[in-house]
């Protein structure tokens, strides 16, 4: 038997494409942050930060559907469950967060926040922090996925969908005025206005079990207990008017706010706060993102060529696509810097009105492609590779 029907090809397939959303999103930050927090400097690039970053920022949860849809429910007991993620997730998470406390930063200080949080010089390693909880909630949640019927898991999936409107039932509660505070560690988030349940002294609302990623790890059971086989014309007809509606909401939300708070003038600047507005389409538990996800996931399930390119470059990228995430943002952000050093800046770089849409491809393109080397060159390195890169 060919060694290779064993797997969920496709699976393979939607990692190394989530692996490269992921450069574009962070290929497109300095486009839209920067100075003290928040920096655009004309309108041709805030529609080309917004292009690409909404194109690109279901990348994450892309990723929790294809962990949920190979681990949920459980296929073996909870603690060997637990000991192959640590070994997998948490060891090389831990050699990549003090490789991190010395690339960016003061060392010894950075070195004494890895007890409380990841380094915010590298904020992508939030995602890990998110997985375990996930992880922590498998064992708990599959003796009731092993049984669950269609219509029931139907019904918890769409309120899991209906909690993604609640970034904006908020905003909306706000009024326009919306504003951004800070709490005691300084981070900033907009001034919640309480729903259903919460209060100053509780944030435990009805729908806050069922928000943030638990959405995510119900679809990907849904694929697998109960998505079946799909044409390639109904798996479209479904993909792509979801991945079309996500993005326009996702691309316009994002615009409508940088227009906003441009009043008509470019640059646009300010503190991080002013970013944090800007992205709130794009928060990964908002409608925009999920009917993305859903159209990345559907079209990604087309994709089960498994020949020479396959076993040649998809499937090595793929295993090693968890330390690529990891190790990504030190190539970005040297090639990001050197591209543009030669293309230059916005409308005054070397291909004018095109120069920003070239730096993020590029900036894109070449990461990905020295960030997979790198990972799949370690990644073999007998009795190591395997607890650096994952």
């Amino acid at each position: 038997m060919d060694k290779y029907t064993s797997r969920e090809v496709w699976v393979d397939w939607m990692r190394i494409t989530a692996c490269f959303l992921v450069m574009v999103v962070h290929s497109t930050e300095p486009f839209y942050l920067g100075g003290d927090g928040s920096l655009i400097l004309t309108r041709s690039d805030a529609f080309w930060a917004s292009f690409f970053d909404s194109f690109a920022r279901a990348c994450v949860p892309v990723f929790v559907v294809a962990s949920s849809y190979l681990q949920f429910p459980l296929h073996y007991s909870t603690g060997e469950f637990f000991r192959r993620r640590a070994i997998r997730i948490l060891i090389p998470f831990a050699i990549w967060s003090i490789v991190y406390a010395f690339a960016y930063g003061e060392p010894v200080s950075n070195l004494k926040d890895l007890l409380l949080n990841f380094n915010y010089a590298a904020g992508h390693l939030w995602f890990v922090y998110m997985l375990i909880g996930l992880y922590l909630l498998m064992p708990l949640l599959s003796p009731w996925a092993e049984r669950v019927g269609r219509k029931e898991l139907l019904v918890y999936m769409g309120l899991c969908f209906l909690t993604t409107l609640i970034p904006f039932v908020r905003e909306a509660a706000i009024g326009s005025n919306a504003t951004v505070v800070y709490g005691p560690s300084g981070i900033p988030m907009q001034a919640s206005y309480p729903l259903w349940g919460e209060a100053s002294w509780n944030e435990f609302g009805a729908f806050y079990y069922l928000s943030g990623f638990i959405g995510y790890l119900l679809l990907g059971l849904y694929l697998r207990r109960f998505a079946g086989t799909m044409s390639t014309g109904r798996t479209l007809a479904v993909a792509i008017p979801c991945w079309l509606a996500g993005f326009a909401i996702c691309f316009g939300g994002f615009l409508m706010r940088v227009f906003a708070s441009a009043v008509g003038t470019f640059p646009v600047a300010g503190d991080v706060s002013m970013a944090v507005i800007w992205e709130t389409p794009w928060y990964n538990n908002t409608v925009g993102v999920v009917l993305m996800t859903i159209g990345w996931v559907l079209m990604m399930r087309l994709c089960n060529g498994s020949g020479r390119f396959y076993r040649a470059v998809v499937l090595p990228v793929s295993k090693a696509s968890y330390g690529m995430y990891l190790c990504h943002m030190l190539v970005r952000g040297t090639l990001a810097g050197v591209i543009r050093g030669w293309l230059g800046i916005g409308a005054e770089g070397l291909l004018g009105v095109m120069t920003t849409p070239v730096e993020i491809i590029l900036t894109a393109v070449c990461s990905y492609i020295c960030v997979a080397t790198i990972s799949v060159l370690v990644q073999r390195i007998p009795k190591l590779g395997k607890y650096i890169m994952g």
